[in-house]
């Protein structure tokens, strides 16, 4: 039964790398025809519509009362709010190697806030594995031809926080799985992110006069099933399957498969844009494989019995 557990959460972790891989993809469609805070609108307003069936028709079971959604408030505020919206502006400032390099030491802030604040031990291999997933990552972004512009401080010190706060999401969310399901978990954060980020929109566009091209984007039908990929399946399912999964194992251990949504990107430009896949994609993506296999890896029975012990408080 415990190793049937084992390969149950370790496929939903997969399934959220595979999902969020190919959301690069479905990005850059739907940024084609829409700014990028009209998208996160579009995006977090597809989610919420899949959240409303979910509870009109009664497929998932949610308990509620006013101090609980208080105690999820600050997750919905690391993740999705602050997370994307200082991406947002973060890319506005910099580079796009500086922002996959940035987003690359994730698994990095999430083992030091887990060790300071969820007490999780991780072994030395561990921690070797984790960084060398995120010099995958790295070695990858360089070797495309992009460079480290530390003009750009403004930029990164945004892309920085984003990072931050995918890390905090991480540490936080495992505390509260105990008490929350992963779907009480996502909701909330799901209809937060919507008000705030509808409204956000909204409002920019009637401060500039431009509210008519807020609605131009849903006559183009990709930029229609862009959104819904990345609402209803990269935002509302990862969510939940991130939630599952933080419940389960550490959260150094998960944060290092967001780099594994790399490597897929990486599959998914090659067979769909057609993109050329290099030499350095290939020893790249097999050190973010290693990494992530290393670090779920080494340690492994010690650190399930901790997933286990505290799926059960």
């Amino acid at each position: 039964m415990e190793i049937r557990t084992s390969k149950f959460v370790y496929s939903a972790a997969l399934l959220y790398t595979l999902i969020t891989g190919f959301s690069f993809l479905f990005g850059k469609i739907a940024l084609a025809v829409a700014n990028p805070f009209d998208l996160l609108a579009y995006r977090f307003s597809a989610s919420f519509v899949a959240v409303i069936i979910l509870l009109a028709f009664k497929l998932v079971k949610v308990n509620y009362s006013f101090k609980s959604i208080l105690r999820i408030l600050p997750l919905a505020i690391f993740y999705p709010l602050m997370f994307f919206a200082f991406q947002t502006f973060g890319l506005e400032a910099s580079s796009s190697s500086e922002a996959g390099i940035l987003s690359a030491t994730i698994p990095i802030f999430t083992l030091i806030l887990a060790t300071i604040f969820l007490k999780e031990e991780t072994t030395l291999l561990q921690k070797i594995s984790i960084f060398v997933s995120v010099l995958g990552v790295i070695y990858i972004t360089l070797m495309k031809g992009y460079s480290f512009e530390i003009s750009n401080l403004k930029g990164i010190i945004l892309l920085l926080i984003s990072a931050l706060s995918f890390a905090g999401y991480s540490v936080l969310a495992r505390r509260l799985t105990r008490d929350f399901s992963s779907f009480e978990l996502s909701i909330v954060m799901m209809i937060i992110s919507f008000l705030f980020f509808t409204f956000t929109a909204i409002i920019s566009h009637l401060i500039k006069g431009t509210l008519n091209t807020f609605f131009l984007p849903l006559g183009e039908p990709s930029f229609i099933l862009s959104v819904l990929y990345l609402g209803v399946l990269s935002t509302l399912l990862t969510s939940v399957l991130t939630n599952f999964v933080l419940s389960r194992i550490e959260a150094s251990k998960m944060s290092v498969f967001t780099n594994l949504a790399t490597v897929i990107s990486i599959i998914a430009g090659v067979i769909f844009l057609q993109e050329e896949i290099f030499y350095y994609h290939i020893i790249g993506s097999l050190m973010i494989i290693l990494g992530v296999i290393g670090a779920n890896y080494f340690g492994k029975s010690k650190g399930e019995n901790k997933g286990r012990s505290l799926s059960k408080k």
